[in-house]
């Protein structure tokens, strides 16, 4: 069954021109559709709530919380809506707990940083949060789903060497097992709505044909983290979205400026930059 409905861009970098809101470090939207509201990520935490209303969105019409991963640019306002809107159930991987660091070096010395959510399960669930945690695709509701872990078959979709995680005791490149993004099979075709591709832009659109047995692509939009890939990585990346022939491209938050503006250049028209107050209907 298709489902209607619009994205909105709550947390993100920069903000639209003309739009009211603040920027800040992180990605949040707001799902809307005929068969109820969705939060997918929830931002650092600075803009959310206030953004929100800045839109005349209402916080407590979200029916679910959807986590694309467990970085805090993406769960820092758990604690914000939460305590908003009480009781609510949050969908998201197991591992999204996980210990994370990022390595960066610089002048010849090597900075840890952690990276992981900043908040104890406890503590969340204190406020309110009905934790539903699942490796597998699931139905949100008819035609609205969540990936699940994204198979990782493309080589050319290589990880963000800075990042690490805590596996079995050792600390290794982030495998992200918990990087999800929203499947939705509306009227216009496909919609993937993606919060940071850690999987890969391409390995996620292609599972989401492949689960969803839809054969035309209406949208990609979200974090696409092509801002660090390798020039190989984007050449392929543009390819093959050339390829599917998908009307509405829209890049947020880790795609980063350099990266956006050569899929404007690109896409041209089809182009959208996802900044804070931007939004897609279909």
């Amino acid at each position: 069954m298709l489902c209607g409905g619009k994205i909105t861009v709550i947390c993100e970098n920069s903000v639209a021109p003309g739009r009211a809101g603040i920027g800040e470090h992180g990605f949040a939207a707001l799902l809307e559709t005929e068969r109820g509201n969705y939060l997918f990520d929830t931002g650092k935490g600075e803009g959310l709530i206030g953004n929100m209303l800045a839109f005349d969105k209402d916080p407590l019409s979200i029916q679910k919380i959807l986590l694309s991963h467990g970085h805090p640019d993406h769960t820092g306002g758990l604690a914000a809506i939460l305590d908003l809107v009480g009781e609510v159930e949050v969908w998201g991987h197991p591992d999204i707990f996980m210990t994370r660091f990022v390595l960066k070096k610089s002048g010849g010395r090597e900075e840890k940083k952690f990276a992981g959510m900043k908040f104890q399960r406890a503590y969340l669930e204190s406020l309110g949060a009905k934790f539903i945690l699942d490796r597998e695709f699931k139905k949100l509701t008819e035609g609205i789903y969540l990936s699940g872990e994204i198979p990782r078959k493309n080589p050319f979709e290589t990880g963000d060497p800075r990042l690490f995680a805590e596996v079995d005791g050792r600390l290794l490149p982030d495998p992200f097992p918990d990087d999800q993004s929203i499947f939705i099979q509306s009227p216009l075709g496909l919609v993937v709505l993606l919060g940071c591709a850690h999987s890969g832009t391409i390995n996620i659109l292609e599972y989401a044909l492949e689960k969803t047995g839809v054969d035309r692509v209406y949208a990609v939009f979200g974090g696409t983290h092509l801002d660090f890939s390798s020039p190989a990585q984007m050449e392929e990346t543009i390819r093959t979205l050339k390829k599917y022939q998908i009307a509405k491209i829209g890049v947020s938050h880790c795609t980063g400026p350099k990266a956006a503006s050569r899929l404007f250049h690109e896409f041209g028209d089809r182009f959208i930059f996802g900044q804070v107050g931007e939004s897609l209907e279909f």
